[in-house]
């Protein structure tokens, strides 16, 4: 059986949630070398000849062509040149050909769109709108990441659940707890950090409730034992001004640290260097910044609203994110409470540990393996 795999979403997105998702899901697939399923993966530009995973048997050639002719055209001509048997497109079904003779799987993150449409942009509004009702009927079977996103595709586009298999995300083996000395070294060296933080990472827009984060730790920042820091990690964009201009309005310059877009190889020295990591975001189709933190061994206050609880359990201390006063006082608990603080952080790791991508792809060979 011979499956194609849409592999743009590792190289384009790479350190997003479905960047991470498509090449784990490759790497660990390919690492399983099973000898009756193989590989073709599909991706445009040969600028990416040098990347890590092409040293790997599994990308056997790079495409040349981009966009509608690219997905309308050309990727029909090759599936059926090939003899593709099964065709899995991995970011939300984006890009499934609309003509096509073998079977196909998509994996649907998350119908944010519908939920959150104004924290959307709209050209990826507009686009999944459009398409995903078509990607819904189409495809032959449905990859979701969670219960919660499963109820979301049955309920808000009423896919029958026979349709949908679940297949949970993971942290990468770079998440883990690392040396003291070390991430110091690297912390003071980079990112200028040499006192107790508090940390985010992840985008700013509405849905993250970053705003909430920061009025929370205004609320409660006077009253921690120790002189604690909030520290913002991530690619400034369009909501970066009126989160500044927040911090400005609470007279919390000094206080909130702002590094930047950050390499994936640095995070886990970001996380590892927290007091506590805090994730209070409205909507999450899986959520992996907590379940990262957790397998740095990181306490972790997260948001106890969509997939979250399902992913974290009872590891992080939950809270209700839209009630600032319940943040800030979870926040006051776990950094004046050393001793429950590092409690947490014992749970989450083992908690961690129960998601693996080895598991995420034995799962999805499961799936393939049903269209023999």
């Amino acid at each position: 059986m011979k499956v194609g795999v849409d592999a743009r979403a590792a190289i384009w997105y790479r350190g997003t949630g479905i960047g991470t998702y498509t090449y784990q899901l490759i790497r660990n697939l390919h690492g399983l070398k099973d000898k009756i399923v193989k590989f073709r993966c599909f991706w445009p530009g040969d600028e990416y000849r040098d990347l890590e995973i092409t040293r790997e048997e599994v990308f056997d050639s790079i495409e040349q062509y981009k966009d509608k002719f690219w997905e309308e055209v050309h990727i029909p001509q090759r599936l059926e040149n090939e003899g593709i048997d099964l065709y899995h497109v991995p970011q939300n079904g984006i890009g499934l050909p609309g003509k096509q003779k073998c079977p196909t799987i998509v994996t649907i993150h998350d119908l944010i769109p519908y939920v959150y449409p104004e924290t959307v942009g709209k050209g990826y509004l507009k686009i999944f709108l459009e398409q995903m009702p078509r990607i819904v009927e189409e495809a032959d079977k449905i990859i979701t990441v969670s219960k919660w996103s499963q109820r979301d595709l049955e309920k808000i586009l009423k896919v029958p659940a026979e349709k949908i298999t679940i297949t949970y995300e993971a942290p990468e083996p770079i998440y883990r707890p690392l040396p003291k000395g070390e991430t110091q070294k690297v912390l003071r060296e980079k990112y200028g950090l040499t006192k107790d933080y508090i940390l985010y990472i992840g985008g700013f827009g509405p849905r993250k409730n970053v705003k909430g984060l920061i009025n929370a730790y205004n609320e409660v920042y006077k009253d921690i034992n120790d002189d604690v820091k909030l520290v913002f990690v991530g690619k400034q964009a369009k909501d970066f001004t009126e989160l500044t201009m927040l911090i400005e309005a609470l007279g919390l310059e000094e206080r909130v640290i702002w590094t930047g877009f950050a390499p994936v190889q640095d995070l886990p020295y970001l996380y590892n260097g927290a007091r506590v990591f805090v994730y209070p975001s409205f909507y999450e189709g899986f959520g992996l910044p907590p379940l990262e933190a957790m397998a740095c061994g990181t306490t972790t206050i997260t948001s106890n609203v969509s997939s979250i609880p399902e992913v974290v359990g009872k590891s992080a201390l939950l809270v209700n994110p839209y009630n600032t006063v319940e943040l800030a006082e979870a926040l006051y608990r776990l950094l004046n409470n050393p001793q429950l603080a590092a409690e947490y952080g014992q749970k989450g790791l083992r908690r961690a540990k129960m998601f693996t991508w080895e598991k995420t792809a034995k799962e999805t060979m499961k799936v393939y393996q049903s269209f023999m």
